[in-house]
């Protein structure tokens, strides 16, 4: 077998960063109370790192030390920091992306103007990659990918089939926890919309992180109509209230 990544997919090599060099990779609570600090931003609203790694240990019993799937929907497909053996184009039925998750800490929204992060939802299926880790380093990698993706509360982490060309994997998937205070499932669309057009902080414009996905899944060759419609709508409430984003 050959040890390229890319083996399945070579269009995508250059269009993935380098897991060493992400922002993500050393997301660990001291950085984001050092970044609070800095910009004047509440603080605690994360987990703690023992709570944190109660969640992955209990996601991923018996599986430690072997290999697994990882399933990116979001900026995981672009910007995985994580270190990979293989990547595959991958489908997910039953889940989609949705704008629920709210972020008013100062990232991208405030209190008064909350932002909307995408998370995988019920719905018709989505497509996206999936990266499979290497059993002897993905106890490392998992707790790097935890303190990324389970840094509050919002996602269930779970296993769920994956379908690719290569065959039906077992992918890690972070879906929406509807119990979490953050998680909005019953947001109307034109809150949504509102929401995401009026949204920024230090991190920029929450239409900016729209914009992205809807650019990445283009690049990367994957299918999503209602993010590129839900960006349409975005850009013509931005146009109707006068905003620059």
């Amino acid at each position: 077998m050959s040890d390229d990544p890319y083996r399945h997919h070579p269009n995508l090599r250059g269009k993935i960063a380098d897991p060493l060099q992400s922002f993500h990779r050393d997301l660990s609570i001291a950085k984001l109370e050092h970044l609070g600090r800095e910009h004047g931003l509440e603080g605690g609203w994360w987990y703690g790192d023992e709570e944190r790694e109660a969640l992955r240990a209990r996601a991923l019993d018996g599986r430690m030390g072997r290999d697994v799937w990882v399933f990116g929907y979001g900026s995981l497909m672009w910007d995985p920091a994580i270190k990979y053996a293989e990547v595959r184009r991958a489908r997910i039925e039953g889940f989609t992306r949705r704008f629920i998750l709210i972020e008013d800490f100062g990232g991208r929204g405030t209190k008064d103007d909350p932002a909307l992060f995408a998370s995988l939802d019920a719905g018709d299926g989505s497509e996206g990659l999936a990266f499979r880790v290497a059993g002897d380093i993905m106890d490392e990698e998992t707790r790097i990918l935890w303190q990324r993706e389970q840094i509050a509360p919002g996602y269930h982490a779970r296993f769920m089939p994956a379908e690719t060309a290569q065959g039906t994997i077992d992918a890690l998937a972070f879906v929406a926890d509807h119990g979490a205070e953050k998680c909005a499932p019953d947001l109307a669309r034109a809150t949504q919309v509102d929401w995401i057009a009026r949204a920024s902080g230090i991190m920029g414009s929450n239409v900016s992180y729209l914009r992205n996905i809807v650019d990445k899944l283009a690049e990367l060759e994957l299918d999503d109509p209602d993010m590129v419609a839900l960006l349409a709508d975005v850009e013509a409430r931005i146009v109707a209230l006068g905003l620059e984003h």
